[in-house]
């Protein structure tokens, strides 16, 4: 069986060790880091999270620093969304789009003061597009890659846990907002947020020297709530809607066509505003649909075209089948001729034609 050997292009995280204790059986690279795919199996691992707790080494979601007099003029040109409501205290999800209104990343951004964010990223070089902006502009505002490593806690059990670690004080956390909350001889930034519609926090460790002694921490206050090792849920968050950078969406998509038109409010000239303003009046051509699939499917590892009388009217790139919904679930983008619910089309995969059928709205 074919490995991932480790480098400096490719590296390790500071919770490794622990993943590797705990028994991963599968990596992926995700911004030139190592995230785990599976422990037990796909369809346990996803069934374990939707009644305990579990921690997710999501190192790889990169934070990009972007701190100095023009920050938030620099926020300002890089999202659609509108900036200027955006708390001390709150996370955003800010779709970040080209001179085309092409989706570049979808981070989540963290505002610690007026003049300083963190963009956790999705997997893409992002850094390069802002540090450009700031270069081509001479805007005041230093771009880096702090050393801060997300350690994701997803379950129901998740408040449980992370109270015996950080006090009750986490408990108070609302949905995409933080607290600064103590640990040894430091302290993070704890969001209410994750990639599941399980419930859970986003612990933004500041140093990997603290990385294990934070993992450590957490298992050993978790072993009666069943607290395991796992990691975002191909099955879980395709239930639940949740897109995939790079897989459901890439640049040739604009945030209109992948759903998050909600996000591109912003009353300024953005980057990209020019070239999304027909779809923000009139819709976009082709939009993100949920879907099901007739039949056994296999992995879904490239995207399989939705076809039509012949041309193909759309492609599904995350599919898996959910033991809990007894059916195939898939994520697809599909034209405007053939998204509405009920709609039957040809799904081409290598393992044969398969039927799509569109839904109203996605399982979560």
């Amino acid at each position: 069986m074919a490995v991932i050997t480790p480098n400096r292009r490719v590296r390790k995280t500071p919770f490794t060790p622990g993943v590797e204790a705990e028994g991963v059986k599968g990596y992926t690279v995700y911004n030139h880091m190592l995230l785990p795919t599976v422990f037990e199996s796909v369809e346990a691992d996803a069934a374990h999270l939707k009644k305990h707790v579990q921690v997710w080494d999501v190192s790889c979601e990169r934070q990009v620093l972007i701190k100095g007099p023009d920050a938030l003029r620099l926020m300002k040109m890089l999202s659609p969304r509108d900036m200027d409501k955006m708390q001390a205290d709150q996370c955003y999800y800010v779709p970040i789009v080209d001179q085309n209104g092409g989706m570049l990343n979808d981070p989540v951004a963290i505002k610690l003061a007026d003049d300083h964010y963190w963009l956790s990223v999705a997997d893409g070089d992002l850094w390069q597009f802002a540090l450009g902006i700031v270069l081509a502009l001479g805007l005041d505002v230093e771009v880096s890659e702090p050393d801060v490593s997300p350690l994701a806690v997803q379950g129901p059990r998740a408040d449980d846990l992370m109270a015996r670690v950080f006090g009750d004080d986490v408990r108070d956390i609302k949905f995409f907002r933080y607290k600064r909350l103590p640990f040894e001889d430091t302290s993070f930034v704890i969001a209410r947020s994750g990639w599941s519609k399980q419930g859970g926090f986003e612990i933004y460790v500041e140093g990997a020297d603290y990385g294990m002694p934070l993992w450590d921490a957490l298992f050993a206050n978790g072993r009666d709530l069943n607290v395991r090792a796992g990691c975002p849920n191909g099955i879980e968050r395709i239930e639940s809607g949740l897109l995939s950078f790079g897989s459901d969406m890439r640049r040739e998509n604009t945030p209109y066509e992948c759903g998050l038109e909600r996000f591109c409010n912003s009353p300024l000239d953005y980057i990209g505003k020019a070239a999304l303003a027909d779809q923000a009046e009139n819709g976009p051509p082709r939009q993100i649909r949920p879907l099901t699939i007739e039949g056994e499917i296999g992995p879904c590892t490239e995207s399989w075209p939705l076809m039509a009388e012949g041309r193909q009217v759309g492609q599904v790139a995350s599919a898996a089948y959910s033991p809990e919904f007894e059916v195939n679930v898939a994520i697809g983008m599909v034209d405007r001729s053939h998204w509405a619910p009920d709609t039957r089309i040809e799904l081409m995969t290598e393992h044969g034609m398969r039927w799509a059928v569109v839904q109203e709205k996605f399982w979560r």
